[in-house]
Order: structure tokens, then sequence, then C-alpha cells
């Protein structure tokens, strides 16, 4: 710790230097060579930050910033300008959750806005006659549920930010007009999802040249109909998607289609803002979000988990370290399938599941020396500890303001379904119900479980935007991307730099790994031999999957803004916006 402390002092003296120009001290100055401890080191700010998962939203952020807008004004803008340049996650016709700290209050709210059920929907709807979900709860005209991006934007806007409306949804308006330059990541995945897209013609048609080609990396790619409903918005307000001509053209599209949103539904949804789920981590607070996120929770119960671990002296990315994430990860999510789900609709015992004392008890399973199988680990009992693809981004302000903002249209592109004239993909969100579990309850005449499907509840999500506070402030704000991959992700980053005190594009920049409740341990590509030969000899079972997750993240420390952009998906940058 006092050796992470002389570096990070030297990193942090050399960054305040170059940013505030104040001379480096003389003693540094008498050095033959200037040291650079840290192999990555984040974007460093004064005036606040804005990271996303694609450079033009940031930027589009950053701008609204320099303009004197705060930090929930920069996230809108940004969030709606990923809509146009992120296609595949950003978006108006998905959901997700913000979570905003005010820093002249000193308060820390939730703004839920995950999409609902609508009202037309059955769970016989979405199983075949032998309990197997449908292809159909995936992609096509019954996957989407009612999406609640614009009102959760709205909402926040409404009771926090400064700039007029308008000015935060017409840079992504005009992008739409206007086009983009596709990069060479943003070119090919309209081939990668060309499948799922062709759901749809609108969609098919928007995101392919006429004829049916394939866009390349240059080429610009305009989206006049998503301009047009931008447009609406921007003068309407949430009331310009819910109701009127967005609207309508969206029910008449999904009533021609066989689709099950109506305008009623549209009309009828309405946000959520809740009190922050708040737990602890080696004496620092962590905020995250509450059910109908799962992630939240369960990302304290496997940190409560770790807490009785020394992982700090078993040294980052060691395989001793990561066999004890690892095994915590697996109770977590033993355990989250079972108790968790939308809170105004089932009880759920989440004062049990992040209590201390739950954690403790769960933690007595993990043998330091031995991998327990998952097929052995069963569901523990937080109630008799009760007391009386996606994206994310990531803002801070000058004044302190905080925004750490998780939304998505679930599936890459969502259901692949744009209604005809809106230019707006749709999410969906309808799989994330338990259906199969659902089917074999009313099988079995058992109880359902507490994530099965009904008109107007909200599904799980392991999205979870996250803050974590220092002294009663903002120190790190992180999330990600990644569906069942995103609670292991932010475990890393929040272990990586309280644990082992990496500066946060240290901490982003780590090899990951995912364990889940079955399956074998997934480790990134290119993982080292030798720390994957340690882990199997502790008796894990591992694989090489794909990489894991997109955590945009920020930290404040000494007065500076450190941002880090994840190098896990091409395009992200951290912006500081200009003077």
């Amino acid at each position: 710790m006092i050796i992470f402390r002389l570096w990070m002092g030297r990193v942090l003296a050399i960054a305040a230097a170059m940013a505030l120009s104040v001379p480096v001290p003389a003693s540094a100055q008498s050095r033959h060579l200037l040291e650079y401890p840290s192999i990555h080191s984040p974007t460093v700010g004064t005036r606040g930050m804005v990271v996303s998962q694609s450079a033009r939203a940031s930027e589009v952020g950053a701008q609204v910033l320099a303009d004197g807008g705060n930090a929930v004004d920069a996230a809108v803008a940004t969030a709606f300008a990923l809509a146009v340049t992120l296609p595949r996650a950003g978006n108006i016709g998905g959901d997700g959750f913000m979570m905003v700290h005010d820093a002249k209050t000193n308060a820390t709210r939730v703004v839920d806005f995950r999409s609902v059920a609508p009202a037309a929907a059955t769970p016989a709807m979405f199983v075949d006659e032998h309990g197997k979900e449908r292809e159909e709860a995936n992609y096509g005209y019954l996957a989407p549920a009612v999406p609640g991006t614009v009102a959760g934007l709205s909402h926040a806007h409404a009771k926090w930010g400064r700039a007029k409306w308008r000015a935060l949804v017409d840079p992504a308006r005009k992008l739409a007009r206007d086009g983009v330059a596709l990069t060479a990541d943003e070119a090919f995945v309209f081939g990668w999802g060309k499948e799922r897209l062709s759901k749809s013609a609108s969609a098919l048609a928007t995101f392919t040249k006429p004829g049916g080609a394939l866009y390349a990396k240059d080429e610009v790619l305009r989206q006049p109909a998503l301009a047009w409903t931008l447009g609406q918005i921007a003068r309407k307000g949430a009331d310009g998607f819910y109701k009127g001509e967005v609207a309508r053209r969206i029910s008449a599209d999904m009533s021609a289609n066989g689709g099950l949103v109506t305008e009623a539904d549209l009309a009828a949804y309405r946000p959520i803002e809740r009190d922050p789920l708040v737990g602890s981590y080696r004496g620092l607070a962590i905020y995250t979000t509450p059910p109908a996120s799962a992630g939240g929770a369960t990302l304290l119960n496997i940190l409560n988990q770790l807490e009785h671990f020394d992982l700090k002296s078993k040294g980052a990315g060691s395989a001793a370290a990561l066999h004890l994430m690892a095994e915590a990860m697996k109770l977590g999510y033993v355990d989250r399938y079972e108790v968790l789900g939308d809170t105004g609709f089932v009880s759920v015992p989440l004062k049990g599941f992040v209590s201390k004392d739950y954690a403790a008890q769960r933690a007595r399973l993990i043998d330091p020396k031995k991998a327990q199988p998952v097929e052995d680990l069963a569901p523990g009992d937080p109630l008799a500890f009760e007391s009386p693809s996606t994206t994310h981004l990531s803002v801070v302000d000058r004044e302190g303001n905080v925004v750490s903002l998780t939304y998505t249209l679930g599936s890459d592109f969502g259901s692949g379904v744009m209604p005809a004239g809106t230019g707006v993909l749709l999410n969906n969100q309808m799989n994330n119900f338990s259906h199969e579990q659902a089917y074999e309850a009313r099988r079995t005449g058992t109880p359902p479980p507490k994530n099965a499907l009904a008109p107007g509840k909200r599904m799980l999500s392991t999205m979870m935007p996250t803050i974590v506070m220092k002294d009663g402030k903002p120190w790190l704000v992180t999330g990600t991307p990644g569906g069942s991959t995103i609670i292991d992700t932010v475990v890393q980053v929040v272990v990586n730099t309280v644990d082992f005190g990496l500066n946060v594009a240290e901490a982003t920049h780590q090899p990951r790994i995912y364990q889940g409740s079955s399956g074998p341990l997934d480790v990134e590509p290119n993982f080292n031999p030798d720390t994957v030969a340690a882990l199997e000899a502790l008796g894990h079972r591992v694989v090489t999957g794909e990489t894991k997750g997109s955590a945009q993240s920020i930290m404040i420390e000494r007065g500076l803004v450190l941002g880090a952009a994840d190098p896990r998906r091409p395009g992200a940058l951290a912006v500081e916006p200009k003077k």
C-alpha cells in the first residue's frame, strides 16, 4: 500500500502539473528519467468528463458540459446521440437505469426506466408445447416490451437538468439527418446483425444500402426516419414518443405484424424514481441499483463475501485472487435467480440477500484451495437474514454532479423490429422473464418464479450503474454492458481499484473472468497460461470465451477527474469538455 501511495502520488502530481500548468517539484525535476509506473493511464481532466462507448456521443456530451449544462444534461444528450452512433445498443426503444448524484444536496437517486410487459402479454405466448422458450421471445414482433428510455431521460432532465430539452436532443437529430461516417467496427456489425435486422423491412432498409448491399467503412449512414422521431421528441418531450404520431406508428406496425405493444401501453408507461441500494466494501460506500435490477443486489452480495478474504496480499491477476472471486460469483449467481424479482409484484428478501451476516454464512462455503463444483451448490435462504447489447456511460461535471447510466436494447439490435416510419429499433426484453421456470411451476402446481411474466411487470435485469463513495463523495463511477457478465465485470473493476490500488485505466484493462451459476470459468482471450494452469489445479474447468463487458468509468481523485474508456469495444472515448 505504501508503494502504491508513493507511485500514485507521483502519477497524480504529474497529471496535476500537466492539467493545471503547475511546475513539477524540484525533487522530480532532478531525476534523469521521468517515471511512469503504469502502462495504462486515464484521461485526466479538471472540467468534468464524459465516457461512453462511442467517441462521437462522448463529444456531444462534453460539448453540453462546455456550454454550461450539468452532468444530467450531458448524460441525456450522450444517450440520445448513442441511439444514432451505436444503434446495436444505444437506443430510444429500449430501457435502463440512471443513477444521479446531486452535489448540492449530496443526495443520490436511481431512475428506473426498465421496460414493462405489454398488457396483452401472456406466459403461453413465449413457450412451446414442451415448455421450452420460443425463439419469438428473442426476436421479431412478440419480443419487444414497452420501452422506457425516453421517459427515463425526460424524468431525469425535468428533475435535475438545466439546459433546454431541445438542445439536448437536437445533436442526435442532426447526426441522424446528416449521417455519420462509419468506422470499420460500425460497418462490420450491420453484416453481423443482418439476420436479426431482417425481422422487419424498415430495419433492413435502414441499415443496408438500396439493393441490400452492406455499408463499408467511411461510408455515410443516414437515418431520416429516426431524425423525424427525434424531432418529435425534441419539440414535444416524452409525449412526442409515447403519444401522438410516433406512438400511432409503433402501435400500427406492431398490430399489423402480430406484436403486442399498443398506444395504450405506451401512454401508460412511467419510470420509477427509487432509492439506491447502498452497501459497503472495505469501508467504502457502494451505491447501486435496486430491483428490478438483480445486478446491484448481487454485486453487494459478492463483495460482502470477498470481504472475508485478503485479496490484496494475493496480488492483482493472481490465480489465488481470481479463484476467490470466481467462488463468490458462483454463490451470488445461484442465489439471484432464486430470490430476486420486480418488487412491485413480488416479495423479495432484499435486505437479507445483501446483509453482511448472510454473506458471512455463504463465504464459509468457499475453500481457498479448491473450487466447488457449481452443480453441488444450492441457493441459500436470505429470508432468514431479513431485518424488520447494452451500453454504459459515465459523466462528471465541474460542480461534482455525477451520472452513471446503463441502458440497452437487450440483444445487439434488440428484437430487430423497427416500426415503419419511426427509425426506432425496439428491444427484445420479453425474453428476460423466466418463461421456462414459470411453465414448470404451472405444470407442477408449485409457486411461480419471482421473475415470471405479468402484464405491466418489469423483467429482471443485470444492468447496474454504480457509484463508489469515499468520505461521503463520489470516488468511482462505473458500469458496463455485457448481459450476464455485467455483475462480474463491475465486481472486478471495484476489486481492482479498492483491493489492488490500480488506477481507473489499469482497473479497466485488467483481463477479466466470468463465473455464473452454471458452466465453466470463462476467461478472456490470451489469458496468462500460467494463471489458467493454476486455476485448473484448484479445480476450475477453464474455457476461453469472448471479451467481457465495456466498462466506461471515471475516478475523482485529488481534484482531478480521471476517465477510462474500455478498449474491449472499439470506438469508446473519454472526453473532457473544452474551456
